[in-house]
């Protein structure tokens, strides 16, 4: 939702074009990192570190993409039950950062990342404030006092 404020709303002020630059950006992040890591890997086969090394390498940086696009596509429907369990798996979504950008990605094609979360949320502390609202009787100083019987016996 960073890039969007509250454009996602209405869907109004660029909400559309906003969506498609969150939807390039994020792909064209994805394929420059894509690219680093092949520089990365071209670097380990210069220095002939083996070839145990350089799976373990592909092999980390697939599975922690996967776990990175995993956490990320989950955080976009829910808060996480566990936040401090969330954020031990930071150093893993860096890492894995190809997975975080592709699910930006895939969900800005449907929606912006994060919007249903808070739209979900959006219309339940707006449905709350409406409750208040209407159940509150107003300016108490100008409510008209009850008549009461001045007649002493």
């Amino acid at each position: 939702m960073r890039f969007f404020g509250t454009t996602w709303v209405d869907h109004d002020g660029g909400y559309g074009l906003r969506r498609a630059g969150v939807a390039v950006g994020s792909l064209a992040a994805a394929a420059a990192g894509c690219l680093v890591l092949r520089f990365a890997y071209q670097g380990l086969e210069t220095a002939e570190t083996g070839g145990f090394v350089n799976a373990l390498v592909v092999v980390m940086f697939a599975v922690c993409s996967a776990v990175a696009f995993r956490k990320t596509w989950e955080g976009f429907a829910r808060r996480p039950a566990d936040p401090a369990r969330d954020e031990s798996l930071r150093s893993l979504r860096m890492i894995g950062f190809i997975g975080a950008l592709l699910a930006y990605f895939f969900r800005s094609l449907t929606e912006a990342p994060g919007e249903k979360l808070r739209r979900g949320e959006y219309e339940t502390a707006l449905a709350q404030y409406e409750k208040r609202r209407s159940t509150r009787a107003g300016n108490p100083a100008a409510r008209k006092k009850p008549k009461r019987n001045t007649k002493r016996k």
